[in-house]
C-alpha cells in the first residue's frame, strides 16, 4: 500500500468555547430554566467554531442541537453534535432519569467520534474522553473531557488523556481539548501537559507538550490565567483568588500564531437558581497548523 506524502497544513483560527454547565446539580435536567438558551446565544454570539459541554444532561444536548440549528449555527444542521453519557439514562435522581455526560459542537461537520472511557475511579460515573474530527482534509479534532476529582485516579484520567491527544498527534491530526480537568494550571499533575517554554513564578518545571490558552495574559497571574470555578479551591491559587480548573490546550508544535483566552462572569439570570452554574464559560482563540502525515490520516475518527 502506498502511503500518501506529508503535506502541509494550512494556518487557520479556531475560536474554542466550554462550559461545565452544572446541568443535573443546579437546573435538574432543566430544559427551560434559561441555561440552554443562555449557551446557545453565547457560543453564537461569540462566533465559536467549537463547543464543549461538561455535566450536561441528554435532555439538554437535545434542546441545545435544536435551538442552534434554529439560530443558523451549523454549516450541517445534520452533522454538527456528539454526546457521551458518563453515567446512563435509568436512575430517576439524575437529569430526572435521562443520561447525563459530555456534549461536543462544531459549527464544521464532524466525522466519527471516538469514545474513550478514562481509568475507573470507582464511583456510579465513569469519566470520558469524547473526540471527533472535521471531515474538511484539515486534520483537525477536537475534544472535551470532565476529569474526576478523585485524587486517586486524577493523575492516572489525565494520562490517558494526554496519552490520547499524543496519539492524535503522531497520526498527523491537530487536535485541540476543551474540558474541566480538576486540575489546577500550577499543579504538578499537569506538568507532564504544559511545554517547558512556560516557566514562569506561577507556573513551572513543565515537561509537556502543549500551551493552554490562558497561560500568557499578563493582565491576569502569567502562566495560570482567570478564574473559572466559584467553589472552594483545592489549593491557593499562586496569585490568590478563586481556582482555574476549567482548561482548553494546542500542541505547541502545532501553534501557527498569536492564541488567547477569556473567562466570562457567570450569569445569574437563570430562574429558579442563584446562578446558571458554578463554573465560567472560557472562550479562546487559537491560530494553528502544521503537516499532516498523510491522506488517509485526515479522517481518522
Amino acid at each position: 500500500m502506498t502511503t500518501a506524502p506529508a503535506q502541509a497544513a494550512a494556518a487557520r483560527t479556531y475560536k474554542v468555547w466550554q462550559w461545565n454547565v452544572a446541568g443535573n446539580t443546579i437546573h435538574g435536567g432543566s430544559t427551560t430554566d434559561g441555561m440552554v438558551d443562555q449557551a446557545a446565544a453565547s457560543l453564537v454570539n461569540r462566533e465559536a467554531d467549537f463547543a464543549g459541554f461538561n455535566e450536561l444532561c441528554e435532555g439538554q444536548y437535545d434542546a441545545l442541537v435544536s435551538r442552534l440549528r434554529a439560530k443558523g449555527w451549523p454549516a450541517d444542521p445534520q452533522n454538527f453534535a456528539r454526546f457521551e453519557p458518563s453515567r446512563q439514562a435509568g436512575n430517576a435522581s439524575v437529569c430526572h432519569g435521562e443520561a447525563f455526560g459530555n456534549g461536543l459542537f462544531s459549527r464544521l461537520p464532524l466525522g466519527s467520534a471516538d469514545r474513550i472511557t478514562l481509568p475507573d475511579d470507582g464511583t456510579a460515573e465513569k469519566r470520558k474522553l469524547l473526540c471527533a474530527p472535521l471531515t474538511d482534509g484539515s486534520g483537525t479534532r477536537f475534544c472535551t473531557t470532565h476529569i474526576t476529582t478523585s485524587q486517586s485516579f486524577n493523575v492516572a484520567q489525565l494520562e490517558s488523556v494526554r496519552r490520547k491527544l499524543e496519539e492524535y498527534h503522531t497520526a498527523g491530526e491537530i487536535a485541540l481539548i476543551a474540558g474541566d480537568f480538576n486540575a489546577q494550571p500550577h499543579y504538578g499533575r499537569l506538568n507532564s501537559f504544559y511545554a517547558p517554554s512556560l516557566d514562569v513564578p506561577a507556573n513551572g518545571n513543565n515537561t509537556g507538550a502543549y500551551r493552554e490558552l490562558d497561560d500568557n495574559d499578563t493582565g491576569n497571574c502569567l502562566g495560570y490565567g482567570e478564574w473559572t470555578s466559584d467553589g472552594t479551591p483545592g489549593a491557593v491559587p499562586p496569585c490568590g483568588g478563586k481556582a482555574k480548573i476549567d482548561l482548553i490546550f494546542a500542541r505547541e508544535s502545532a501553534l501557527a500564531g498569536p492564541y488567547s483566552e477569556d473567562s466570562l462572569a457567570i450569569s445569574t439570570s437563570c430562574t429558579g437558581v442563584t446562578a446558571c452554574s458554578d463554573h465560567r464559560i472560557i472562550v479562546g482563540t487559537v491560530t494553528v497548523g502544521g503537516t499532516l502525515s498523510s491522506a488517509s490520516d485526515l479522517h481518522a475518527g
